[in-house]
């Protein structure tokens, strides 16, 4: 059975390299781009992993982190935070939303597999 990823990313671009590349590796992948529907999909499909742009048009990838892990159903899912804002304190912040690990971008391939196989895999 394929693990399930949920790809929160509003760059057409990115996030259709980062469905190409989890499903080439044999992950079951539903891809968002828009943050408002990000719980209702999640609810929907179940993710065992959440790999979530912070910087979001209209909502921020932290306040969707933070919602994500306030519910039951959601809490033990990992979540891989990848963003460009790589500032100083922004990783802590990212973080203590719930995230488990974090991508600057631009992401190579290499790095972020080794961080999705991490998170499910412990």
């Amino acid at each position: 059975m394929a693990k399930r990823i949920l790809v929160v990313e509003d760059n057409d671009l990115n996030r259709k390299l980062f469905c190409d590349v989890l499903k080439a590796s044999g992950y079951e992948v539903v891809p968002v781009s828009d943050g408002s529907n990000v719980v209702a999909t999640a609810k929907k499909f179940h993710p065992e992993l959440v790999i979530m742009d912070i910087q979001l048009p209209n909502v921020s990838g932290v306040d969707l982190i933070t919602q994500l892990k306030a519910d039951a159903e959601f809490d033990e899912v990992p979540v891989l935070a990848v963003t460009a804002y790589a500032g100083k304190g922004d990783e802590e912040r990212i973080r203590d939303a719930g995230a488990q690990d974090y991508l600057a971008k631009p992401v190579s391939i290499g790095p972020f597999m080794a961080a999705v196989r991490k998170l499910l895999d412990g």
